[in-house]
C-alpha cells in the first residue's frame, strides 16, 4: 500500500532520481535541446547490430530508428545509417517472445543511440515467451493525468489496486499494458508517482504520449518529448503479440506557442508506418494506440465545436495506409466513452482513470471512472470496459422516471460502451416490451454532479457532455421491471429495477 508519508518525501526529489532507465539517459536527451546559439549539425551514423535469444540470432525482425525500417537476416543481424538526428534504435517485439520491462516497469524494447560515434553496435537479446501468447489479454488505462498530491494520491491508492485486483482476475502471463497518453498533468516530475503505479501492475507497459506529457516553451514540436523520451523511451513505434501487430503513434503537434496543440500525425511518422507496414500480411489485426481520437461523435453532437484539438486532422490518409487490414485504434483524451464504425476501422474512444480529472466517480458523459480490458483469441479482439471499483460485469446504469429534467416522463439508461451491435430491451412482468430510443442526451448524474460555475469543486470548469450512449423509454408498469443488454459478443447484462 501507498504511504502518504512516502509521497510527500517524494515530491522534493530532482529529476536526476526519477530517471527510469539509467541516469544519464535525460540529461543525454536533453542536451539536444536548441537552446544553444551554434547550430545542430546533422551527420550520419552507421549502426550494425544483431537481434538474438539464447545466442541464435532472430531472423526477420524490423529494427528503426523512427525513420527507417530494416528486418533481420537469417543470423539475425541488421544494419543501418541513422543519425545525429535520431534519438533511439528500437526493435519490433516478434510474436513468441517475452515483453522485457525498465526498472520503471514499462517495455523495454530500444536502445539509445550514441552521438558521439559515427559507427557504433547495437545488439537486442530477447527471451522466448514461456507460454504461447496467441491468446492473450492487454488493459487500456487512457488520462491517468495526476496534477498533484491528492491525484497521485487517487491513483496510487484506489486507481492503481483495482487494477491490480483485475490482473490477478486475469491471470494472464502473456498480458500487457498500454498508457494512452496523458500519463500526467503538466506536472512531468509526477511521471515518478505514475511509474509507481506501473511498477504495481507487474506487467509491461507501453505508453503513449499526450497532450500534458509534454515539454512546452520549446521552439517546435520536434522537442516536446525529451521529458517523456528520458522516461519511456521513443514516442511510435510496434510489436507483435500472438496473431495481432500492434502500433503506437504520437498524434499531439505542438504549435510553437504557449501551450498550443492539434491533432496531427506528421509526415516522418507516416513514411515510418508505411515502411513497417509492409512486414505485416495483409488481412492481419492492427491495434493502433494514440492519445487524441482520430474522429469522436462530438463532431455531429456539438458540430460548431473546433476539431483541431480534438481529432486528426489528417486522419483520412491514416485510414487509407491501413486499408486491407481489420483494424483497431485506441485512444483518450476527451474524457468520454465513444465506440465509432468506418469501414474497415473500429475506433475506441474510452473514458478516463482519472473521470472527470479527478472530480467525482464519472466522466463528464457518465461513464464511470475505470479502463478497457481487451481479450485477443487469434485474430479475434473482444473487450470490455471496467468502471473502478465496479464488478466487469457492470455495463450501464438506469436513472428512474422523473430523474431526467429533459425527459421527465422517461426512464433512461446510459450504456457508456455500446455499438451498433448491442442489443437493449426492457421487460415487465417476463414479457419483453421492446427497445429503447437512443437520443443524443447528457447523463443525468453528469448534470447533477458538474452543472454550473461552482461544481464539481476540484475542477470547476468540467461540464457534462452530450453523448450517443443513452437511451430512453416509458414503463407501463414499474413493478417487476428488468433491463436486458447483450453485447456484440453475447454477453448478456441484466438488472431488476
Amino acid at each position: 500500500m501507498f504511504k502518504r508519508r512516502d509521497f510527500i518525501k517524494s515530491l522534493g526529489l530532482t529529476s536526476a532520481a526519477w530517471l527510469s532507465f539509467g541516469d544519464s539517459v535525460l540529461a543525454e536527451i536533453q542536451r539536444e535541446l536548441p537552446f544553444s546559439n551554434q547550430p545542430t549539425l546533422f551527420f550520419p551514423i552507421r549502426i550494425k547490430g544483431k537481434v538474438s535469444s539464447g545466442g541464435k540470432g532472430i531472423a526477420g525482425v524490423s529494427v528503426s530508428d523512427g525513420r527507417l525500417v530494416v528486418q533481420t537476416n537469417s543470423a539475425g543481424e541488421f544494419e543501418l545509417i541513422s543519425g545525429s538526428d535520431r534519438d533511439f534504435v528500437f526493435v519490433s517485439i516478434p510474436s513468441g517472445y517475452e515483453i522485457q520491462k525498465l526498472a520503471n516497469g514499462s517495455a523495454s524494447f530500444f536502445q539509445l543511440i550514441d552521438k558521439g560515434k559515427t559507427e557504433q553496435s547495437i545488439g537486442f537479446d530477447l527471451k522466448k515467451a514461456d507460454s504461447p501468447d496467441s491468446n492473450h489479454h492487454f488493459l487500456l488505462l487512457s488520462d491517468t493525468q495526476i496534477q498533484d498530491e491528492f491525484e497521485a494520491n487517487q491513483l496510487l491508492t484506489v486507481a492503481a489496486p483495482d487494477v491490480v485486483r483485475t490482473l490477478a482476475s486475469l491471470n494472464d502471463p502473456n498480458a500487457f499494458g498500454i498508457g494512452c497518453g496523458d500519463l500526467v498533468f503538466d506536472k512531468l516530475e509526477l511521471f515518478k508517482e505514475y511509474n509507481q503505479s506501473v511498477q504495481m501492475y507487474n506487467i509491461p507497459f507501453f505508453q503513449v504520449i499526450g497532450n500534458h506529457d509534454m515539454d512546452f516553451g520549446v521552439r517546435s514540436d520536434a522537442w516536446t518529448a525529451s521529458t517523456f523520451k528520458g522516461h519511456f523511451g521513443p514516442t511510435y513505434y510496434s510489436w507483435n503479440r500472438g496473431e495481432i501487430h500492434y502500433v503506437v503513434l504520437d498524434d499531439v503537434f505542438y504549435l510553437g506557442t504557449g501551450t498550443r496543440y492539434i491533432g496531427h500525425l506528421a509526415e516522418e511518422q507516416l513514411a515510418w508506418l508505411e515502411q513497417d507496414l509492409m512486414t505485416v500480411e495483409k488481412g492481419k489485426t492492427v491495434v493502433v494506440s494514440l492519445h487524441i481520437p482520430t474522429v469522436t461523435g462530438n463532431l455531429k453532437r456539438y458540430p460548431q465545436s473546433d476539431p483541431l484539438g480534438g481529432t486528426v486532422s489528417n486522419r483520412e490518409h491514416l485510414y487509407r495506409m491501413l486499408e486491407g487490414y481489420n483494424v483497431h485504434i485506441l485512444s483518450g483524451h476527451t474524457h468520454f466513452n465513444d465506440n465509432m464504425i468506418n469501414g474497415h476501422v473500429y475506433e475506441h474512444c474510452h473514458g478516463t482513470v482519472c473521470g472527470a480529472w479527478w472530480s467525482g466517480p464519472i466522466c463528464h458523459d457518465g461513464t464511470p471512472n475505470g479502463y478497457a480490458v481487451y481479450e485477443a483469441k487469434g485474430s479475434e479482439l473482444r473487450w470490455k470496459y471496467k468502471g473502478t471499483g465496479l464488478d466487469i460485469n457492470e455495463q450501464f446504469r438506469v436513472y428512474p422516471v422523473g430523474y431526467h429534467k429533459d425527459f421527465p416522463e422517461f426512464m433512461s439508461i446510459n450504456c457508456w460502451n455500446y455499438d451498433p451491435e448491442w442489443e437493449i430491451s426492457w421487460y415487465e412482468n417476463g414479457v419483453k416490451k421492446g427497445s429503447p430510443e437512443k437520443i443524443v442526451a447528457v447523463d443525468p448524474w453528469s448534470v447533477e454532479l458538474h452543472t454550473g460555475p461552482n461544481l464539481p469543486a476540484r475542477r470547476t470548469w468540467v461540464e457534462p457532455q452530450l453523448n450517443d450512449h443513452m437511451f430512453f423509454f416509458k414503463p407501463v408498469q414499474k413493478d417487476n421491471l428488468v433491463i436486458e443488454v447483450k453485447d456484440r459478443f453475447g454477453n448478456v447484462y441484466s438488472k431488476k429495477v
